[in-house]
C-alpha cells in the first residue's frame, strides 16, 4: 500500500493551509506517525509563492506550540493529484478551484481526493475555515481551534 499523503489548500498558502500543515505534523509526531504520512500545503493563488506564513498566523500558532517558520508558500499544481492521497480545501472557493484543476489531471480519481477541511471536524456547524487575513488577531485563534479538531478527525479517518 502506498504511503498516505495529505495536501492542505487555501488561497495564498500563508494563513490557513500552513497552519493546518503545522498542526497535522505535530499530531502525527504525537501519534508516532511522522514517518508514515506525508504532509504539505499549497495555495490556489500564485501571489505568495516562496513567502513565509503570515506573521499573525505564525504568532498565533507559536503561542499554541506550532512552529511554521520553515514553511514557504507554493501554488498547487496538477501534479499534486498524482502525489497526494488526500487534498483538503479550506473553503468552497478553493475546493471549486481544485475540482477544476483536477479535471485536467491524468489521475482518474483526482476529484475524489478532494474534501473540505471542516468535513473532518464533526463538532461545528461551519462548513468553511474562515479566512483570517483581513480580520483581527482573534481570527487566527479561531482558525487554530477549528483546525486542531478537524486535523484530529482527518487523522482518525486516515488511520481507519
Amino acid at each position: 500500500m502506498a504511503t498516505p499523503s495529505v495536501l492542505f489548500v487555501c488561497l495564498g498558502n500563508i494563513c490557513r493551509s500552513p497552519t493546518a500543515e503545522a498542526i497535522f505534523r505535530q499530531q502525527l509526531e504525537q501519534a508516532g506517525l511522522e514517518d508514515k504520512i506525508l504532509v504539505d500545503s499549497a495555495g490556489t493563488g500564485d501571489w505568495h509563492i516562496g513567502s513565509a506564513p503570515d506573521s499573525r498566523a505564525q504568532s498565533a500558532a507559536l503561542k499554541r506550540g506550532y512552529n511554521m517558520k520553515n514553511l514557504r508558500a507554493r501554488q498547487v499544481s496538477v501534479d499534486d493529484f498524482a502525489r497526494f492521497t488526500y487534498i483538503v480545501a479550506m473553503d468552497f472557493s478553493n475546493r471549486d478551484n481544485l475540482l477544476s484543476l483536477a479535471s485536467t489531471s491524468d489521475d482518474s480519481a483526482a476529484q475524489q481526493k478532494i474534501s473540505l477541511m471542516l468535513s473532518h471536524h464533526g463538532e461545528t456547524s461551519l462548513q468553511e475555515v474562515p479566512d483570517p487575513y483581513y480580520g483581527g488577531d482573534n481570527g487566527f485563534d479561531q482558525v487554530i481551534d477549528l483546525l486542531e479538531i478537524a486535523c484530529a478527525g482527518l487523522l482518525t479517518h486516515i488511520r481507519d
